[in-house]
């Protein structure tokens, strides 16, 4: 029944403030008492003021009692109280209390993130002043909730509803009157698509477009008016021609959005390729962008070939078109895909295998369309071809029909098969997963190709360089003339037989080999018998 009574706002007491802003957070009648104490006389802002004076004493002590004071009552979870700590009188000095964590031997850089905010309000053609004003405190509340306070999982449940419930429901807000702005929205996509627009601006338009998909795209009740309304702006045409510019950090943050649409909604996306393949006769230009990127990617350790791969593989499923295209136009967007992208896709590949050996002895240039590679048996080139192999190991399995003729007219396994010898032996591994999902097929074309072409002889030869180590390139040899064993593969059992059974015969460790002669000496004597 009684008010909590606070010491007055004096550095001697930043230790009495302190301890008893901390002290309450097990109690919920005590931190209902101490916010409405907090909320009395401008306690707040008299805080505050006290942080100025320390930061310019350089006061480490009270500096970080000020940090304890800041977070327990942000901790106190308080509409009322966030509405005063975010205002514009205060926000900058929360912030700057909130860098002086007593952990870190040095302070954060919070308040830059407030510079950052107010650049970007500057680069957004936003002419409302009150939305300006909402989507700043919006921002603010989801970098403390986010980046400064400790993960909710780590407390009770519930931590900090009040503060996620405000971020929310400012998200929501804001986002119905710019989704009923098209103005606004026209003139973001007119300024991204001109060429005259610097590429500093187009950034920061782009990270603010980004950051409007993603939480449009979260809030599921207004999701499908927000496609909609993005399908009629031309998203599409537009994420185009922003793939096609030399900025790396512009089609990075394009290549995100589709990534979006994607997983939002991939019908959007495909029937965008579709269409554009059927109405063109170059193909699809959407494609074609989109294997650039991924074959020129500067750096696929950071995982963005990986994207690219995703986003492909999604796009040329035949699986995800049946619902809404008939059998005879995805045959059709297959015949563009195999006519005019496929040999963009595997450029790099048969540049790096041509000659029958793999290129680690020279260096060279390799131009294609308007990007550069520089070939070497490095991480980075083995990386964005394994991503190529990877891919092509998903076309054998969907597009059973095309890949094969493309296979065969490119005589394509035989280049992969140079990659056993790459000394990345992550790459050697995607080379032969691409031979196992084609032998997996168990098809009589494929087999009569590997036949005569002698393709088994590099794979024989990885697997007498390899000796008797235990490794996942031993296993995965291994399991490949286990499974056509097992299945009774018998053009291919005779194949290696006739031609490796006494280079085999030195491996002993597994019976692999003893077993599949044992097979094809049983069959050969049926035969005969048959012939008798």
């Amino acid at each position: 029944s009684h008010s909590m009574d606070l010491p007055t706002c004096e550095i001697q007491n930043l230790g009495e403030i302190a301890d008893l802003v901390t002290s309450v957070r097990r109690s919920r009648v005590r931190k209902e008492k101490l916010a409405e104490a907090l909320k009395k006389e401008g306690y707040i802002p008299k805080l505050l003021q006290l942080f100025q004076v320390c930061e310019n004493l350089k006061d480490t002590k009270a500096l970080h009692l000020l940090f304890d004071i800041v977070r327990g009552i942000l901790y106190l979870d308080e509409a009322t109280l966030f509405e005063v700590m975010f205002s514009d009188e205060c926000v900058l000095d929360v912030f700057g209390c909130l860098e002086y964590d007593p952990c870190l031997t040095q302070p954060e850089k919070h308040r830059e993130f407030l510079f950052e905010i107010a650049k970007l309000q500057e680069a957004i053609p936003v002419k409302d002043q009150e939305l300006q004003k909402k989507i700043c405190k919006m921002s603010w509340a989801r970098y403390i909730r986010n980046i400064i306070l400790p993960n909710p999982s780590d407390f009770e449940e519930g931590f900090l509803s009040t503060l996620t419930s405000f971020i929310r429901c400012s998200k929501e807000e804001i986002l119905s009157l710019l989704q009923k702005d098209e103005a606004f929205l026209l003139e973001i996509f007119a300024q991204l698509k001109d060429e005259a627009t610097a590429d500093e601006r187009r950034c920061e338009l782009m990270n603010f477009f980004k950051e409007f998909c993603a939480f449009s795209l979260a809030l599921r009740t207004k999701r499908d008016e927000f496609l909609n309304m993005l399908t009629k702006l031309e998203i599409l045409p537009t994420l185009e021609i922003l793939l096609g510019m030399k900025n790396l950090q512009v089609r990075s943050t394009a290549t995100d959005i589709l990534s979006y649409l994607l997983y939002f909604k991939p019908s959007m996306v495909q029937d965008f390729a579709m269409q554009e393949a059927l109405q063109s006769d170059k193909g699809t230009q959407l494609l074609i962008l989109i294997i650039e990127q991924m074959i020129c990617h500067p750096d696929p350790g950071f995982g963005g070939d990986n994207q690219f791969m995703e986003i492909l593989c999604t796009l040329i499923d035949p699986e995800n078109m049946l619902d809404r295209f008939s059998r005879l136009e995805i045959f059709a967007f297959l015949d563009f895909f195999y006519d005019g992208c496929i040999d963009i896709l595997t450029a790099p590949l048969l540049a790096h295998t041509s000659g029958g050996s793999f290129k680690k002895d020279y260096s060279f240039l390799w131009y294609n369309l308007r990007h550069s590679f520089f070939l070497a048996d490095d991480y980075q080139t083995a990386e964005m071809l394994a991503s190529i192999l990877e891919l092509l190991s998903f076309c054998v399995k969907r597009h059973k029909y095309h890949m094969k003729k493309y296979v065969i007219k490119k005589d394509l396994l035989e280049r992969v098969l140079v990659l056993l010898k790459s000394k990345h032996k992550f790459l050697a591994l995607c080379a032969l997963r691409f031979m196992r999902k084609i032998i997996g097929l168990k098809d009589d074309l494929y087999n009569h190709y590997i036949t005569m072409k002698n393709l088994f002889e590099p794979v024989v030869n990885a697997l007498l360089d390899n000796r008797t180590r235990y490794n996942m390139l031993n296993s995965a040899l291994l399991e490949l003339f286990e499974f056509i064993r097992v299945e009774d593969i018998q053009d291919l059992i005779a194949h290696i037989v006739e031609n490796f059974s006494d280079t085999l015969e030195s491996i002993k460790y597994v019976h692999t080999f003893q077993e599949m002669k044992t097979r094809y000496e049983q069959g050969k004597n049926r035969k005969n018998q048959k012939q008798n």
